[in-house]
């Protein structure tokens, strides 16, 4: 079988090179010798892709890479020099900023180089290393904002009843959130499913092709674990926090109009209520995570139920979309943090964007809200 496909590559590739240009060559027929025995055969049905389309991918995921490195670098730097931020709740958001940044800092030089060459071009273990950090850092920051918005459900939820954050807690959680991406991410080097090129051979990740159960049912068993679980975890969470700030904000109001004025809030009331600001931030994360992973669990699910001809483009940019969540997690996590932004206007003010006074304004009021709800549950 070997022997065929490195037959058929070599003359493919003769004829790619006599005819000078494309001829009969398939996507497949760039890959090294070394790497056809990943290959799964259903690529050979397809052309390559046209050289602009490799550009638009390198200089996507380059652009992608610098934004996602500088802007986590900033957030590590930021709640690690700043002490008021030391705290054993933002050792998880140091956590997910230094997961989404090690993703892009393994996904990102790789995947350019590759571009430039239109193949895969570091060899097979190389191969089975990037689906395999990519499978890491990703599985580790799914589990970090999930535990990010168990924290917060335990400070603004349960409130004085909940046990506190430690410094011990936290790092426990975090040991768990890699121990469980590291048994998800080793078990394909032990035989439960494998690590093979994707669609334009420029990455590599999960054999999503292979149409044998003991394939199929690590995309499933890791599907379930990697995004679903996390997923509905997220929005319960959120669900509560919401709930919990709404049933505040009421109580204000209606206490407010018993005292006869019109609010109880200092400050302007024009200004967005917190539980409004907190509605939107739960919107946006549960939105962003949503859209990121989404198309590639519907890849993954197309290949191991042949439910669509999944072609190269429409893979690739499906797992280059995946990938993007590392840049705007900073935005969601960090920037909306108002002593995030204090510390941020310190150290790079140019990069700090609206007034700091409603940042204070803000802090005050969800601390209000939390104070408030811890009350009522004691």
């Amino acid at each position: 079988m070997l022997d065929k496909i490195g037959s058929h590559y070599e003359r493919q590739e003769s004829n790619w090179v006599a005819e000078g240009g494309f001829g009969n060559e398939t996507v497949v027929d760039r890959v090294p010798s070394d790497m056809m025995h990943l290959v799964d055969p259903s690529w050979y049905q397809f052309p390559p892709m046209e050289s602009m389309w490799y550009k638009w991918l390198g200089v996507t995921i380059f652009f992608l890479g610098i934004l996602s490195v500088v802007g986590n670098g900033m957030v590590i730097y930021i709640f690690t020099c700043t002490k008021n931020l030391r705290t054993p709740s933002n050792l998880l958001v140091v956590n997910l900023a230094f997961s989404d940044f090690c993703l892009m800092f393994t996904m990102c030089p790789a995947m350019v180089w590759n571009c430039i060459y239109e193949t895969w071009m570091f060899g097979p273990f190389a191969c089975e290393l990037y689906g395999m950090f990519g499978s890491l850092f990703g599985v580790t920051s799914i589990w970090t904002m999930v535990f990010i918005a168990l924290d917060r459900y335990n400070v603004i939820v349960k409130g004085l009843s909940a046990k506190p954050m430690t410094t011990k807690l936290a790092l426990l959680q975090i040991f768990c959130i890699y121990l469980h991406g590291l048994f998800w991410t080793l078990t394909p080097f032990f035989g439960w499913s494998r690590y093979v090129p994707e669609a334009n051979m420029t990455a590599c990740g999960t054999d999503y092709l292979t149409l044998t159960w003991h394939s199929r049912s690590y995309v499933l068993v890791y599907a379930m674990f990697a995004y679903f679980l996390p997923l509905l975890v997220i929005i319960y969470a959120y669900y509560f926090i919401v709930k919990a700030v709404a049933s505040h904000e009421k109580s204000m109001r209606e206490q407010a109009k018993k005292m006869n004025v019109s609010s109880l809030r200092s400050g302007d009331q024009s200004n967005t209520s917190a539980e409004f600001k907190l509605a939107k931030v739960a919107l946006m994360t549960i939105s962003l995570w949503f859209m990121a992973w989404t198309p590639y669990l519907v890849i993954n699910f197309a290949g191991i139920f042949q439910l669509i001809t999944i072609d190269p483009l429409f893979t690739i940019w499906g797992s280059v979309f995946a990938k993007a969540n590392a840049v705007y997690n900073p935005i969601v996590y960090a920037i909306s943090h108002p002593k995030y932004r204090l510390a941020l206007d310190k150290k790079f003010p140019c990069l700090v964007c609206g007034k700091l006074e409603d940042d204070r304004s803000d802090s005050k009021s969800v601390a209000s809200a939390q104070t408030t709800v811890s009350e009522d549950k004691v």
